[in-house]
């Protein structure tokens, strides 16, 4: 499955070999970002008010950060409300951060019931260029992650601040308790949000930790790999943007026994002696490891049984 996948995304790597940054666009960007804080990087919006729309259980705004592509700039997530109508807007909320290039949300959609008949609300945020944000004539999420670098790390801010909005939408609607379960690219979404947004608990299913590694040495990057070492960009320029997009670079304010980070054996792309070591720097998370790849069932179902000891504790 790993190889397929990696297969599928390199070849979107070599559709979309135009976008390739250049080195002086990206030498620009970095100097750019090169004093920025976390807490500025991914600050939410402070003009304005944000109109939420809830039609049935789609929720959307205008995203913060507008871009080229009209699709992406409206910013949704589908709400599924708990089966106890009656504390449905108290209830405790899971948010649930789909995969790259995620290709349907049927098993999201099962994975929000079970949280549901445990009495929480689920939001299944729709992350950016991926499903109602997918701009015409490209993949789902295929621009999401690309050699246009610039673009790269922005859709990423994208995601966070989005994150950030959409946890604070949350808690005024009443839920006390907030939840994140990241899988993949929603991992290393999810990790980012944690130095800055406090969760009763957070499960990260093999999530982007070394981000060097996945841009320069993953199977799935390869093609990408050499169209940017092809324009003078190595592994020390996207080294340069860590203090921001790095989770190795972050401490979050959820309390490490209330993070369980999962890893696969056989995974090249988000590698278990990576999300080890992000769990040691956070302070000694718990880490489990499933015999997979980095595509496969197996760390998801971990992940569902491992929440069963975090619904079943007290609220933090």
């Amino acid at each position: 499955m790993d190889s397929l996948m990696c297969a599928l995304m390199n070849a979107a790597q070599w559709r979309l070999r135009r976008h390739t940054v250049t080195k002086p666009e990206l030498d620009a960007y970095l100097d750019a970002c090169a004093h920025l804080t976390r807490e500025h990087y991914f600050a939410l919006p402070t003009a304005g008010k944000i109109r939420w729309d809830l039609k049935g259980n789609r929720l959307s705004w205008n995203s913060s950060i507008q871009g080229i592509y009209p699709e992406n700039n409206i910013a949704c997530a589908d709400h599924f409300a708990t089966l106890d109508r009656s504390a449905s807007k108290e209830a405790p909320t899971m948010i649930l951060l789909h995969a790259l290039m995620s290709a349907n949300d049927f098993g999201y959609r099962r994975i929000a019931a079970h949280f549901n008949k445990r009495g929480w609300n689920v939001l299944f945020p729709h992350l950016p260029y991926h499903y109602s944000r997918r701009p015409k004539g490209y993949a789902n999420g295929a621009l999401t992650i690309t050699t246009n670098i610039i673009r790269n790390a922005e859709t990423l801010r994208q995601s966070v601040i989005e994150l950030r909005q959409l946890m604070a939408w949350a808690r005024a609607c009443g839920s006390q308790r907030i939840a994140l379960l990241g899988t993949s690219y929603g991992g290393w979404v999810s990790a980012l949000t944690l130095g800055l947004e406090m969760t009763d608990f957070t499960l990260l299913i093999q999530p982007i930790a070394d981000v060097p590694h996945a841009t320069f040495k993953s199977p799935s990057s390869t093609m990408m790999a050499g169209l940017l070492k092809a324009h003078g960009i190595d592994a020390a320029s996207i080294s340069r943007h860590a203090h921001l997009t790095s989770p190795l670079h972050l401490t979050p304010l959820t309390s490490a026994d209330r993070i369980t980070v999962i890893g696969g054996t056989y995974d090249h792309i988000s590698p278990s002696e990576s999300l080890k070591s992000l769990s040691s720097r956070w302070g000694g998370t718990s880490y489990r490891e499933v015999r997979q790849g980095h595509f496969g069932y197996a760390a998801m179902k971990r992940a569902l049984a491992e929440a069963e000891h975090y619904l079943n504790s007290p609220a933090q």
